[in-house]
């Protein structure tokens, strides 16, 4: 199929995807992000073979990924997860980082860069894909939430400084440690500057264009999100970080300059994101998932049942001993279920993997693979966990539909 076909193709199924989550969310929760890199399986080359895509695609689908990373920079309110919490997290994160990679180090026979891969991938939490889902039964609130919000954060925020490190095109962990502290200066001081006190005229302007075709303050965040992109390649880092750090930095100019717009303003860069770039990113990952090596009977189709397991061992042990001592047993186990639930970051790290050679199209295929497997069976296990203990739910749950992609 011609390029412009291929993109009707991947729009008609971005609009198909929410349907079908929303039909089967009355019965049983399944994130919007199952049926977009299924569905994009289905008309990839192993199975209908009738979408190919090119620069075009290619080029949109790497906006998508760097607008998912910027949404889950935006997501995390460090304001909410300081304290004891936020040091067990980080500490929970490090055992995990440790344990990943001593693990994949083993699996891989001493293969750094691979062990780099898939040991950072292991780490991940898909705090966007949990969070509707807590939203929804009422778990968000209280001290469960909290502690969510605090594991999850740096679940998120941690493989993506780990991937500049250690996944960096230098190849020199140093240099790449040393480009990460210049970077992470400049946008210190791009903080400090989002948090001064804007004058009186911004949110007047922010006010003044919303309803208008002006529409400032969109343009003034993708001005944010495209400096940070350009910041990192400039200092010869991942991308991702620059998307991630505008995220942060968009949260703070928002709800400083105008925080009763934010909200709405937030809506508008989703409406972008979630309506057009993260569905063709998500879907791309679905025609180039390789199901033929996946389901040849080797190697690849025995480590999708290992990765599912080691998501739990390698991100979900260290939560669990690390989790806060007031939390029940019940709700440190549904704590260790959402945390490793995996899957985002897990596309975009076997990405990079793939384009840097250093994982087979098999391995990549069995890490997504399990991460599917995660984000269908995790999430659903925890709800009954907490559902049946009755701890701190306020609203009962229910089935999760029309929920973000990611």
């Amino acid at each position: 199929m011609s390029q412009p076909g291929t993109l009707i193709l991947i729009m008609a199924i971005a609009v198909l995807a929410p349907l079908l989550s929303y039909a089967l969310g009355r019965r049983l929760p399944v994130p919007l992000v199952i049926f977009e890199i299924v569905l994009g399986i289905v008309i990839g080359p192993d199975v209908l073979g009738i979408a190919h895509h090119d620069a075009t695609i290619d080029t949109l689908s790497d906006l998508g990924l760097s607008m998912l990373i910027f949404l889950a920079g935006y997501e995390i309110e460090f304001a909410t997860v300081r304290g004891d919490t936020l040091r067990r997290s980080v500490r929970a994160w490090l055992a995990a980082l440790a344990l990943g990679l001593g693990t994949a180090f083993a699996l891989s026979g001493g293969a750094v860069t691979k062990s780099f891969v898939i040991g950072t991938a292991l780490t991940s939490t898909a705090l966007g894909t949990v969070l509707p889902i807590l939203r929804d039964s009422g778990d968000l609130k209280g001290r469960f939430g909290t502690v969510m919000m605090a594991f999850g954060a740096v679940g998120e925020f941690g493989p993506i400084i780990a991937m500049t490190v250690l996944l960096s095109g230098s190849g020199h962990p140093g240099r790449s440690t040393a480009l990460l502290a210049a970077f992470a200066a400049v946008t210190a001081a791009a903080v400090c500057w989002a948090l001064r006190p804007r004058r009186p005229w911004f949110a007047d302007v922010i006010a003044r264009t919303l309803h208008s075709s002006a529409q400032f303050a969109v343009r003034f965040v993708m001005l944010l999100l495209a400096a940070m992109l350009g910041l990192s390649h400039a200092f010869g880092l991942d991308t991702l970080l620059g998307a991630f750090a505008a995220g942060l930095l968009t949260r703070l100019v928002l709800q400083g300059a105008a925080p009763e717009s934010s909200e709405l303003i937030l809506g508008r860069i989703e409406a972008m994101g979630f309506g057009f770039l993260v569905p063709v990113f998500f879907i791309v990952t679905g025609i180039d998932f390789d199901l033929k090596a996946l389901l040849d009977g080797g190697r690849a189709l025995l480590l999708l049942p290992v990765f599912l397991l080691l998501f739990l061992v390698v991100r979900g042990l260290p939560v669990y001993v690390l989790a806060p001592r007031d939390l029940a047993r019940t709700d440190r186990t549904a704590l260790t279920l959402y945390s490793s639930t995996a899957l985002p970051l897990v596309v975009a790290i076997t990405t990079i993997g793939l384009d840097e050679k250093a994982l087979t199209a098999g391995e990549a295929a069995a890490l997504v693979g399990a991460g599917m497997v995660s984000v269908l069976v995790f999430p659903l296990l925890a709800l009954r966990l907490r559902a049946r203990s009755g701890s701190e739910v306020t609203a009962p749950p229910r089935p999760v539909s029309g929920t973000e992609s990611w």
